[in-house]
């Protein structure tokens, strides 16, 4: 334990370096090689030879979009690489997908607070300890939603506004101690491996044995009948305030008030509505598995139908919002996303109704999500959406077809460095401006201000530099030859 304990320290010291104060680029890569060979030497006496270099594939299969460039989906692929990663290496009494979707979940969701736990642990305090266990779940999973729905609906932002004045936040600094403690929780559950059915254990013996007698590891009270139920009751009524508001000023068309757009109302929940609904999909999986002690219930299973149905009419208004916005207003991230979120609830509507036909079981249908979805992560990692939503809208905009609306500059020059190459044919079709180009020239020192550091380097950031690089050069040529001829 001191050496794992002094490990950790080490990688929540590099976390710092690499993290504190610095842009996130290759960065996240090193760090992420650094957790996977601390994590072997920690583990080694418990490695499965046989699947490590499997697991080694897989790692740096999933490093490869952060190298690209590193944002929410690669990081996502990342963590996830390193966890499949670990099971395979450590996980030798797991046996089946439902296990390993299982030690996966205790991993990410309950890892980060092992470390404190195991704290706690010490004082032996079992009451403390239920009330946690009940209302984990509940209280954790329904901030996560009621964050992402505030921040998916700017009425609901407004009304908390007005609701706090004050923000008690701003006058209180975390600093490095809190990115310390975060760092430090989210390294250990790498460090000190625990499995839901592991049959060694990690500590000494004694450490084992005392443990045992105390009070013996069991987080199957995370998804019992009574943190289901309160989950749900909770989830139902937070998830009511925001199928009610799109009823009515989304389908209902009534009319917003004078500070918000309607476009800002139908817009701004891609992203966070995404996530919800993949949240609120594996949620309902692990509560209503096969065999689980809320697959009977009365009283849990009309929730849970409730919950789905509102999750279905996210959709219904998600597919709304693109039919509305992409014909008039050309592309976004927003939409594009939505479009991605169609295609695959669609999917696994198509997955759910083949599994009923076919009469297969739930793990073939969780694989088949699965796998839609981890391929559609990889893939959308490796796409550059900014360069294709700037070239879709130049090519498709008023200027160049005639039809449509003109083109957003002031959205083209926000999506970053990436769209100078389509901010270029912009400029070529509108005529040379002096603050369009003035901005264009500001995303070129953007750009070489975020390769000046190897901490932000990134693979498609390289490539775009060569662009900037070739184009410098044959526009030097062009003035040099333009002056011969004159």
């Amino acid at each position: 334990m001191p050496v794992k304990f002094a490990i950790a320290l080490c990688l929540t010291a590099l976390a710092d370096w690499l993290f504190y104060g610095e842009k996130i680029g290759i960065s996240a890569v090193v760090f992420a090689l650094a957790v996977a060979c601390g994590s072997l030497l920690t583990n080694f006496s418990r490695l499965n030879k046989k699947k490590t270099l499997l697991a080694g594939v897989l790692v740096i299969a999933g490093l490869v979009p952060a190298i690209e460039e590193f944002n929410a989906v690669s990081l996502c692929l990342m963590v996830l690489a390193l966890g499949v990663g670990l099971l395979l290496t450590t996980g030798r009494e797991l046996v089946g997908l439902a296990d390993r979707a299982a030690a996966l979940c205790d991993l990410f969701l309950i890892g980060p607070f092992r470390f404190f736990r195991d704290a706690i642990g010490v004082f032996n305090l079992p009451a403390l300890t239920t009330g946690l266990t009940v209302w984990f779940i509940p209280l954790f999973f329904g901030s996560i939603f009621a964050a992402l729905l505030v921040s998916a609906n700017p009425l609901l932002e407004k009304w908390i506004n007005l609701m706090n004045p004050g923000n008690a936040a701003s006058y209180v600094s975390f600093g490095r101690v809190l990115f310390w403690a975060v760092a430090l929780s989210i390294v250990w559950p790498f460090i000190h491996v625990w499995w839901r059915k592991k049959a060694e254990v990690v500590e000494t013996p004694a450490e084992a044995i005392e443990h045992e007698h105390k009070t013996p590891p069991d987080f199957s009270g995370f998804l019992g009948v009574a943190t289901i139920l309160r989950s749900l009751i909770l989830f139902n009524l937070l998830f009511a305030v925001q199928t009610l508001l799109d009823v009515i000023y989304l389908w209902g068309n009534v009319a917003l008030p004078a500070d918000i757009s309607y476009a800002a109302y139908a817009h701004r929940g891609a992203y966070p509505l995404i996530l919800t609904a993949l949240l609120a999909a594996g949620f309902v999986l692990a509560a209503m598995r096969p065999g689980g002690p809320a697959e009977g219930s009365k009283v849990i299973r009309p929730l849970v139908y409730l919950w789905v149905a509102q999750n279905v009419l996210l959709v219904a208004s998600s597919i709304l919002r693109l039919d509305l916005y992409v014909q008039i207003y050309l592309l976004t991230y927003w939409r594009v996303a939505a479009f991605i979120w169609m295609l695959l609830v669609a999917l696994g509507l198509l997955l759910i109704v083949a599994r009923i036909i076919l009469h297969r079981s739930n793990d073939w249908l969780i694989r088949g999500n699965l796998i839609a979805l981890t391929a559609t992560l990889y893939i959308c990692s490796l796409i550059n959406f900014a360069a294709i939503i700037a070239d879709y809208n130049v090519s498709h905009g008023h200027e160049a077809s005639g039809q449509g609306v003109q083109i957003d500059m002031n959205y083209l020059v926000q999506l970053g460095p990436q769209a100078l190459p389509a901010i270029d044919r912009a400029i070529q079709l509108r005529g040379a401006d002096p603050n369009l180009v003035s901005r264009r020239n500001c995303l070129v020192e953007q750009q070489r201000r975020e390769m000046a550091s190897w901490h932000s380097w990134g693979f498609r950031r390289w490539r775009l530099q060569r662009f900037l690089d070739d184009h410098r050069k044959t526009s030097a040529s062009r003035r040099l030859s333009a002056r011969r001829d004159v």
